[in-house]
């Protein structure tokens, strides 16, 4: 088998992910006062489904894990309970993917034989272990390096090149783990396909992030939202453990979707300070300061050169409209006035 070495440098290929971007979640959706280990070994340290999210933490004497529910969002308790139970330090968590109320734990490190890959790419100097997440729904694969803030992203083809760059989350937070949400999880009304949940030591922090790929429209999208894994096992334990195999029970997402709310909530006027250097606001001009900026910026952009056509076109149709009413007062006979 033949390994083609790329570059990280984006080629640019026509994808409905191109635009992917990461939205951080707000302060108050986010989980403080985490006592997150401070474990060396390279695993992820946390685990999520739709109901709660299991962290491992620091303890003296044996290893423990904390479960919180994901509605429970701000500043944990000093005194939040937490599950003990091994002699050693926790090293990996996961919960059961079809009985949300199932958590494991274990205190073993184990390892994989990987066949050799049809394509390497360069990703950066650094020396830390790269964490991958793979949706086969979307057939994009993240990339996250440990002791970095960054999480990269690459849509996979069955064509050459086979790995395409799509773009770059930039946060200069570095991430001990990450956690994902499963596909029944997220909000799919916001059209958002992959959701992390960051574990930031330093700041005893987990931090919700959305990858949301940009839709104008409010209806279910589909073609982003392909049937996907269930809740409903395939096999019982005893038709696994004698070999049996089957694929997964699917599910549709569209039983979840809701529309999103039309409400504009109006915050309170403000008085608008100004630094004006020669006629141009300083403040009213700020540049954006990340990709991600950028391209809310751009959209911003779009929706206001869309809404600025249709008044132009509305003004068009009233002067012709005005035109031809003074055309047929000029034709108009003086006996008839």
């Amino acid at each position: 088998m033949t390994v083609t070495k790329m570059s990280w440098r984006p080629t640019y290929r026509s994808s409905k992910f191109r635009n992917v971007y990461g939205k951080v979640g707000n302060r108050e959706h986010c989980f403080d006062g985490i006592p997150i280990t401070k474990n060396v070994h390279d695993n992820h340290f946390c685990a999520v489904n739709s109901k709660f999210l299991a962290v491992v933490t620091e303890s003296a004497g044996g290893g423990s894990f904390i479960v919180i529910p994901v509605v429970q969002s701000g500043r944990l308790d000093s005194h939040y309970p937490k599950v003990c139970g091994h002699q050693g330090n926790v090293l990996d968590i996961k919960w059961n993917p079809f009985f949300e109320n199932i958590v494991a734990s274990c205190s073993e490190d184990t390892s994989e034989d990987l066949s050799m890959p049809i394509v390497e790419e360069d990703i950066d100097g650094l020396s830390g272990l790269l964490f991958p997440f793979y949706d086969a729904d979307t057939h994009m694969l993240y990339l996250a390096g440990k002791g970095d803030g960054n999480i990269r992203y690459f849509e996979i083809t069955t064509e050459k090149p086979y790995l395409q760059y799509l773009m770059e989350f930039r946060s200069p937070a570095p991430q001990k783990g990450l956690g994902v949400m499963p596909k029944h999880g997220l909000d799919v009304g916001a059209c958002e396909v992959f959701r992390f949940y960051k574990l930031v030591t330093l700041k005893g922090l987990i931090e919700p992030i959305s990858m949301i790929v940009p839709r104008r429209s409010d209806t279910y999208q589909e073609d982003i939202y392909p049937m996907t894994a269930g809740t409903e096992p395939a096999l019982s334990a005893s038709e696994w453990l004698s070999g049996i195999n089957r694929d997964p029970v699917l599910m549709s997402l569209k039983e979840g979707y809701k529309r999103p709310n039309q409400l504009v909530f109006k915050a309170p006027v403000k008085e608008k300070k100004s630094v004006v250097v020669n006629g141009i606001d300083l403040l009213e001009n700020v540049p954006p300061r990340t990709e991600n900026e950028l391209l809310r910026m751009f959209f911003r952009q779009q929706d206001e050169l869309r809404r600025l056509k249709e008044e132009l076109t509305t003004k068009d149709v009233r002067i012709r409209q005005l035109e031809l009413e003074l055309n047929n007062l000029k034709n108009v006979s003086p006996n008839n006035v």
